[in-house]
C-alpha cells in the first residue's frame, strides 16, 4: 500500500492480480495510484521483501494457481520469466521463440470465434500443452543431470592431461597454451601416448556434452510454460463459463519477448480486446536509468463487434522525456533547441541523472552517502570485449541496473582511482536508481537479484495510468502522473511486515468469492 493519506483524485478501484509479481516494482506503483494489488511470486528473497513493504503476496509457483482462484480480480498484470528470445542465427533461442509461438498459436486456434469450440474443447487444448511441456521438463531435468556428470568425467580428464603434462616438464606457460587448446582437441597432437589416449576419452567426452547440450536445446526450458501462463489465465477468464474478462492486461520483459507478444496480441484481439505494443526507454518516464522493456497493453472493449475480434490498437504511452544521448549535455544542444521551439505542452523534460536522482533521495533519507563527482565503471564488458568496462559519469542516467549492480565501481570522475569509502552503490541507491522509493525495505541474500529483475516503478506508474484511466484529458493525465511521481518519492515503508500467504489462505482472500457485478457507463 502507499501508505500516504490521500483525498484527491480517486482511481476506478480495479483489484489487480500481479503474476511473478518480484519484490514489488509493478505493486507499489499502483498503490501509489491508489489500486489494490496482489502478487504471485515464488522467490523467498522477493517475498521477503514484500511482506516488509506491505505487499499482499501468495508465494507459490504460478502454475499451481489458477484463474478461478482470483474470480474478482479485474486487471491481470506481470512480467513472465521468459529466456532470450534472440532471432539472430539459428540458436536455441530461435528455437525457443518458434516453439511458444506454435503453442500460442494453438491456443489461438481453440479461441477463435469462427471454430465454435466449447469451454472443455480450449481446456483439453491447455492440458495437452501442459503435459507436452510437462514431459520435456521431465526428460530435461534427466538429460541436465547426464550433463552434469559428463563435466565432472571431463574435468577429471582435464587434471590428468595437465598432470601428465608437467610431469613431462613443461612450464607453466606452456601447460596453460596446451590447455587454452582443448576448446578444439581434434587439433592437438602430442608425442606422448599416455597424453594421447587422455585426448582422446576427453574428446568422446566433449563429443557427448556437445550432443547433451543440443538435446536441452530442443527441450527448452520451464521458462517456455511460464511465457504462456498469462495468456492461458486471459483465456480462462474470458472462455469459462461463469467467469467475467479481466478489464485490462498489462505485460512487460526484455525487448527480445516483443515477438512473443505480437503472437499474444492476436489472441487477445480474438478475444474483445484492444492491444498496444511498445518498446520503451525508461529514460524517456523520468527513470534515470537506460534500460529498454517490451510492454503489452491490453483494454477490453465492451463495444466490439459479434465475432469478438478487434483490429483497432491503444495509443501508445506518451514519453515525458528525452532519449538520453550518450556524450553529456552539449550532444543535446541542437535537440534541446528544437524543443524549445515546441508548444509547450509538447516539450520534453531532460532524461534524469544517477546524481539528481541521488540527490533527491538524500533530502528523504539524510544517511545516503555523499559522494563527489564520480564515473560508474560496469561490471560488463562492451562491444564484445570483456575487459571494455563500460562507463558512465554521474550526471548522465545510470546504464541498465541488473542484478551485478553491487559489482560496478565507482571511481573519481575521468579517473581509475576508486573513492575512497562508498566506492559502490548501496542497496538503497540501487534501488533508487531503479524508481523504487528510497526507504524500501530490502530483504533476503539476493537484494541485487531483485532490484536488477524488478520493473522501474516509475516506468509502471505510466503504463498502469495510460491503460487502467484513459478517459482522463491531457491535463488531468499530467496532474495525475506528477502527483504519483512524488507519492512514489514520499512512499514510507509500513510500521509492521504483513503475512505472507499460502495456496491454503485462499479462503476469504479480498479476490476470491463470486464476482460482483461489472459496472459500465
Amino acid at each position: 500500500m502507499s501508505h500516504i493519506d490521500r483525498d484527491d483524485f480517486s482511481p476506478a478501484g480495479f483489484r489487480i492480480l500481479d503474476l511473478f509479481a518480484g519484490p514489488g516494482g509493478l505493486d507499489v506503483a499502483a498503490h501509489v495510484l491508489g489500486y489494490e494489488v496482489t502478487g504471485i511470486e515464488w522467490d523467498a528473497g522477493a517475498c521477503a521483501t514484500r511482506s516488509a513493504a506491505g505487499m499482499d503476496t501468495f508465494r507459490g509457483d504460478v502454475r499451481h494457481y489458477r484463474a478461478a482462484f482470483f474470480p474478482r480480480a479485474q486487471v491481470l498484470t506481470g512480467g513472465p520469466p521468459c529466456q532470450t528470445f534472440t532471432v539472430a542465427g539459428h540458436g536455441a533461442g530461435r528455437r525457443a521463440l518458434d516453439q511458444v509461438v506454435r503453442y500460442i498459436g494453438r491456443l489461438h486456434a481453440a479461441v477463435l470465434p469462427e471454430n465454435n469450440h466449447d469451454w472443455q474443447q480450449i481446456f483439453r487444448t491447455w492440458r495437452k500443452i501442459s503435459e507436452e511441456l510437462r514431459l520435456k521438463e521431465v526428460e530435461a531435468k534427466e538429460v541436465r543431470a547426464e550433463k552434469r556428470k559428463v563435466e565432472e568425467f571431463r574435468a577429471i580428464k582435464r587434471k590428468a592431461m595437465k598432470d601428465r603434462l608437467v610431469h613431462m616438464g613443461n612450464s607453466t606457460e606452456a601447460v596453460k597454451k596446451v590447455l587454452k587448446q582443448l576448446r578444439a582437441p581434434q587439433d592437438l597432437h602430442f608425442p606422448d601416448d599416455a597424453f594421447m589416449g587422455l585426448l582422446k576419452e576427453f574428446s568422446e567426452l566433449n563429443d557427448e556434452l556437445n550432443k547433451l547440450k543440443d538435446k536441452l536445446e530442443e527441450l527448452g526450458d520451464e521458462r517456455t510454460g511460464l511465457v504462456l501462463q498469462p495468456l492461458w489465465w486471459v483465456i480462462e477468464r474470458c472462455k469459462r463459463p461463469g467467469s467475467e474478462p479481466y478489464e485490462a492486461v498489462v505485460l512487460e520483459q526484455v525487448p527480445a519477448v516483443m515477438p512473443v507478444w505480437k503472437e499474444y496480441a492476436k489472441v487477445l484481439a480474438s478475444l474483445g480486446y484492444r492491444t498496444g505494443r511498445q518498446l520503451m526507454h525508461t529514460e524517456e518516464f523520468g527513470v534515470p536509468q537506460t534500460r529498454r522493456r517490451a510492454v503489452l497493453m491490453a483494454r477490453l472493449d465492451r463495444t466490439a463487434p459479434p465475432n469478438g475480434l478487434r483490429t483497432d490498437l491503444l495509443t501508445l504511452v506518451p514519453e515525458t522525456h528525452e532519449r538520453y544521448q550518450p556524450g553529456g549535455p552539449s550532444a543535446r544542444s541542437s535537440k534541446v533547441g528544437h524543443a524549445e521551439t515546441l508548444p509547450l505542452g509538447d516539450r520534453k523534460d531532460a532524461c534524469i541523472s544517477m546524481e539528481k536522482a541521488l540527490q533527491l533521495a538524500r533530502k528523504i533519507k539524510e544517511d545516503l552517502p555523499e559522494r563527489p563527482a564520480f564515473t560508474v565503471i560496469s561490471n560488463y564488458g562492451t562491444g564484445g570485449d570483456p575487459e571494455a568496462r563500460g562507463r558512465r559519469d554521474h550526471d548522465a542516467p545510470s546504464a541498465t541496473i541488473t542484478g551485478k549492480v553491487s559489482r560496478n565501481r565507482l571511481v573519481l570522475k575521468g579517473t581509475d582511482e576508486d573513492l575512497a569509502e562508498f566506492d559502490r552503490f548501496t542497496p538503497a541507491e540501487a534501488g533508487v536508481l531503479q524508481t523504487f522509493p528510497v526507504d524500501y525495505p530490502w530483504r533476503g541474500n539476493d537484494v541485487s537479484q531483485q532490484i536488477g529483475n524488478a520493473v522501474p516503478p516509475r516506468l509502471a506508474l505510466h503504463v498502469l495510468r495510460h491503460v487502467l484511466e484513459p478517459e482522463l484529458s491531457r491535463a488531468e493525465a499530467e496532474a495525475r502522473m506528477e502527483q504519483a511521481v512524488e507519492d512514489l518519492l514520499a512512499w514510507k515503508r509500513p510500521a509492521e511486515p504483513v503475512e505472507i500467504r499460502r495456496h491454503r489462505d485462499l479462503k476469504g482472500h479480498p479476490l476470491t468469492g463470486q464476482m460482483p457485478p461489472p459496472t459500465h457507463t
